[in-house]
């Protein structure tokens, strides 16, 4: 598995496994840290033009810094994928001595495990998204 920055033309890909729209997707590329990650059979240069088959992404995660945390914005794909992902935030947190949050929506059973064994402590309920309900994890910072 190789992970990379991901890049507007990861778009529609990133929107078939978050279940959103591709127009937000974009806009998340935009304006969140966002890495993807992709099986090395199909890395590529990511300045390469050319469009992002949805089937070559195995998951994504983005995230920001508000105040001393970082926020994992969302993230999604195959359990593994999620889990190796959570890496990203967890290490960038680590070198600047900052706690990182993320939420997970109840039933999401894989992610709620990638984030267990991320090293993800549940910390309580967050807040609830289209009626869904979501349990807060965090990680202290080191």
């Amino acid at each position: 598995m190789h992970v990379r920055d991901a890049v507007e033309a990861d778009a529609e890909a990133l929107a078939a496994i978050a279940d959103a729209p591709s127009d937000a997707m974009r806009g998340l590329v935009h304006d969140r840290t966002v890495r993807v990650a992709v099986e090395e059979a199909a890395a590529t240069d990511p300045n390469e033009d050319v469009d992002a088959d949805p089937d070559d992404l195995l998951g994504f995660v983005s995230f920001d810094v508000r105040g001393d945390t970082v926020h994992v914005t969302q993230f999604g794909g195959t359990r593994g994928a999620a889990e190796q992902l959570l890496a990203e935030p967890l290490r960038f947190a680590a070198s600047e001595s900052m706690g990182v949050e993320l939420l997970v929506v109840e039933g999401e059973t894989e992610l709620r495990e990638a984030a267990e064994s991320a090293g993800f402590v549940e910390s309580g309920a967050g807040p609830r998204f289209e009626g869904k309900a979501t349990t807060r994890y965090r990680v202290e910072k080191a």
